[in-house]
C-alpha cells in the first residue's frame, strides 16, 4: 500500500492528504487547494460561500481561465495592461509591504507635523475654468480673473458680497466662499501653501489651478488641540508611506536606464 502511495505521490505531484476534489479540463482541484482558498474566502467576509457552491466557483474559475487563454485573451493589448498592474502591485507589496505595516506614528510626532502642516479655513471666489479648455479659452478667463482681481482690490466691501458678485463657485456662493478646514491632503497643493504664508483675514489672488483663478481669504488656522487627530495621523501615514516609496525607487532607478525627451511636457501640453 505505501509502496502504490508513493507511486501515487511520483506520478501525479499530489500528496495523499491532498485528496483531488474535481478534475476541470486539464486542471485538479485538491482538497489542500479548497481548503486554503476557502479559509481566506471566510476571513474576508460575513457571508462565506457553502463548501459545494465554493467547490464550483473554483470549478469555473478553472475552465473560465483555461477558454481564455484558448481564446488566446493573455495576448488582447488591455488584458496585458491589467497584468502589468497586477505585477506593480505585487512588486510594491513584496517589497515595501512590510515596511508600511510597520510604520507607528505617536502623539508627540503627530503634534511635530501639525506645526508645519495645520489645518486651514479659507474662503474664495473662484473664476472657472472649464474641463477640456483650450489654452485660448484659458487665456480669455485668465484676463476676465485678473479685471475681477483689480476690482476687488479697489472695492471696500467685506470679502463675503465679493464673492456673491463675482464667484463661479455656486457651493460656495452663499457662504461667503468658505470651504470649511481643509488639510495639506485635502486642499489643492498650491492653495495650502499659499495659505500657509498667509496672516488671518488677508486676501491673496490670482491663483491658478486646474479648475480656474482663485481669489483667497485665510480665515484661520487651527490649533492642534482642535485638530481632527485622525485626518492628522493620516496625513502623517501618507508622508511616511511617501518617502518609503521615494527612497525605494530612487535606488531601483539607478539601476535602470532611464531618458526623458527634453521639452516633452511643454506648458499647456495636455
Amino acid at each position: 500500500m505505501r509502496l502504490l502511495t508513493l507511486i501515487w505521490v511520483l506520478v501525479t505531484g499530489v500528496s495523499a492528504a491532498a485528496q483531488v476534489l474535481a478534475t476541470a479540463g486539464s486542471s485538479r482541484i485538491t482538497s489542500e487547494d479548497f481548503n486554503r482558498k476557502l479559509e481566506e474566502i471566510r476571513k474576508q467576509t460575513m457571508s462565506p460561500p457553502t463548501p459545494e457552491q465554493f467547490l464550483e466557483d473554483l470549478i469555473r474559475f478553472e475552465i473560465g481561465v483555461q477558454e481564455a487563454e484558448k481564446l488566446k485573451l493573455q495576448n488582447d493589448p488591455v488584458v496585458r495592461e491589467r497584468f502589468r498592474q497586477v505585477l506593480y502591485n505585487a512588486l510594491l507589496e513584496k517589497q515595501l509591504g512590510k515596511r508600511i505595516e510597520e510604520i507607528k506614528i505617536s502623539e508627540n510626532e503627530m503634534h511635530e507635523f501639525y506645526k508645519k502642516n495645520p489645518e486651514v479655513r479659507l474662503a474664495h471666489i473662484l473664476i472657472e475654468v472649464k474641463t477640456g479648455a483650450k489654452p485660448e479659452e484659458r487665456e480669455i478667463v485668465r484676463k476676465r480673473a485678473l479685471e475681477i482681481l483689480d476690482e476687488i482690490k479697489k472695492s471696500k466691501r467685506p470679502f463675503e458680497e465679493l464673492v456673491r458678485l463675482y464667484t463661479d463657485d455656486m457651493q460656495t456662493k452663499d457662504t461667503g466662499g468658505d470651504i470649511g478646514f481643509q488639510s495639506r491632503v485635502t486642499l489643492v497643493p498650491i492653495l495650502y501653501d499659499t495659505a500657509m504664508q498667509m496672516k488671518a483675514g488677508e486676501v491673496r489672488g490670482l491663483i491658478e489651478t486646474p479648475f480656474g483663478f482663485h481669489v483667497i481669504k485665510l480665515v484661520e488656522k487651527r490649533g492642534y488641540d482642535m485638530a481632527d487627530k485622525r485626518q492628522v495621523r493620516a496625513a502623517l501615514f501618507d508622508d511616511r508611506r511617501a518617502r518609503i516609496f521615494n527612497d525605494y525607487f530612487e535606488k531601483l532607478k539607478k539601476q535602470y536606464k532611464i531618458e526623458v525627451t527634453p521639452g516633452a511636457l511643454k506648458p499647456g501640453r495636455r
